[in-house]
């Protein structure tokens, strides 16, 4: 899942236009962004990645844009351990 500032209207035409087979949230309020502290001092979204597992548990949060295959190891790492 995605989550990004923006308008429900933009996320669609965005969804749309790149084909993701994901959903997208649209959190206008910055309330997701508030609540994973991913809000900087100017009130702007960090870019952060962020793996929950099927119980809700944050298991790993990584800012910025990590490598995909960054990404796929650290998935594989929880899998590993469930």
């Amino acid at each position: 899942m995605a989550v990004n500032p923006g308008s429900l209207a933009s996320h669609q035409r965005w969804a749309e236009k790149n084909r993701f087979g994901f959903p997208i949230c649209a959190d206008e309020g910055k309330h997701v962004a508030r609540a994973y502290g991913v809000l900087n001092a100017l009130g702007f979204i960090a870019r952060t990645v962020v793996l929950v597992d099927r119980n809700g548990i944050v298991r790993w949060v990584q800012p910025g844009m990590p490598a995909t295959e960054t990404i796929l190891a650290a998935v594989d790492a929880l899998g590993e351990q469930a």
